[in-house]
């Protein structure tokens, strides 16, 4: 039967594909995409505490796949949000479940033997959408051009399909084949495959985003999910939605796989890049920190100014690092120094490492 984008894509074939994995361009795009991935591990590996860059990588990771989704937030809104035990801001906290969804489905994929299961994803779209959500239950889910209206991909229907079609994949992507694909190609075609499938109502982009984290994770490519690629997609949707019609359409997985591999590739390369700039950068704020405070420097006030952009007095309070009066003057002290900028909003003032943000956002 032929495809139709206005019936639901039942036979979708699961995978893998039987395609040449050894086709020079993607040779090329994976010897790129692996050589720069394993720069990228290995400057991790270094890191005096592998937990220091999440936060904020993740923070940023989040923002940019809520923009994909037109769910846009400044970085104040954001940053400031994440202080906050609540936030009256939608968009800021959609993108905070976004890092929550990230940070549980790690949790729960570790917990689960290094395993992605069907519920690992489950788990993670409710965490962004913060419901119950589940597997698509009934018919009338379709996905349209958001100019035109023109319907483009109609997913499998109903539950039955979908969860036979989530359980070959989960299979696909925990199995261990010798004679499979490479790692990188197979996180392209899992990432095709659970985009084909659509489980979810809502979400489903986002959290086919994390799952490219997870899987990076899994493999023991990355040893923190430190790379993402929504600002690859983000910057080149139009190819990345084409693309992925393309494999629908005509079953054009080389072209697929290639774009994706680039997007590692290029991702891996400005990950690696950003990190040293904020090691370097650390150990600058380091020493003036040090002539800021004399004696009254404190390395875990400069690792929580690291983990988190925008401070305030209630936060080193909450993180024991000095009483409220003392605290006040530690931040007073860094404004001084210009090593923070003060940002009075309402009654708070939130001391920024603006220089840090910069090179977040670059």
């Amino acid at each position: 039967m032929a495809y139709d984008p206005l019936l639901p894509f039942n036979d979708l074939p699961d995978l893998p594909p039987n395609i040449n994995y050894y086709q020079p361009k993607i040779v090329r795009a994976l010897a790129a995409a692996a050589r720069n991935l394993g720069e990228l591990k290995g400057l991790c590996a270094t890191l005096p505490d592998p937990l220091l860059l999440l936060n904020t990588l993740v923070l940023q990771e989040s923002r940019d796949s809520s923009a994909i989704e037109n769910i846009v937030t400044t970085q104040d809104e954001l940053y400031r949000a994440s202080l906050e035990e609540t936030t009256h801001n939608s968009s800021a906290k959609e993108v905070l479940n976004y890092r929550e969804a990230t940070y549980a489905g790690l949790a729960r994929m570790q917990s689960q033997h290094n395993l992605i299961v069907v519920n690992t994803l489950i788990g993670v779209v409710q965490t962004i959408k913060q419901n119950r959500s589940a597997v698509r239950q009934a018919p009338g889910t379709n996905l349209r051009n958001g100019a035109t209206g023109q319907i483009m991909y109609t997913p499998p229907c109903c539950e039955d399909v979908i969860r036979q079609k989530l359980s070959a994949l989960e299979q696909f992507i925990n199995e261990d084949d010798p004679n499979g694909p490479d790692p990188l190609i197979k996180l392209a075609l899992i990432h095709h495959q659970f985009e084909a499938i659509h489980p979810f109502l809502d979400g489903n982009g986002r959290t086919g985003r994390i799952l490219i984290a997870l899987y990076l994770v899994q493999q023991t490519l990355l040893p923190q999910p430190v790379l993402y690629l929504s600002r690859y997609i983000n910057l080149y949707r139009t190819d990345y939605y084409r693309l992925l019609r393309e494999v629908t359409e005509r079953d054009s997985w080389t072209e697929w796989i290639v774009f994706m591999l680039n997007g590692i590739e290029q991702t891996a390369q400005l990950t690696t890049s950003k990190i040293r700039r904020i090691l370097a950068l650390m150990n600058e704020i380091e020493s003036d920190m040090r002539q800021a405070l004399r004696s009254s420097y404190n390395p875990d006030l400069l690792r929580i100014m690291f983990m988190q952009p925008y401070l305030k007095i209630d936060l080193l309070v909450r993180n024991e690092l000095a009483h409220r009066q003392t605290a006040a003057i530690y931040l007073k002290k860094l404004a001084e120094a210009r090593i923070l900028t003060a940002n009075p909003i309402g009654k708070t003032i939130y001391y920024v490492n603006q220089r840090l943000l910069d090179i977040l956002a670059d």
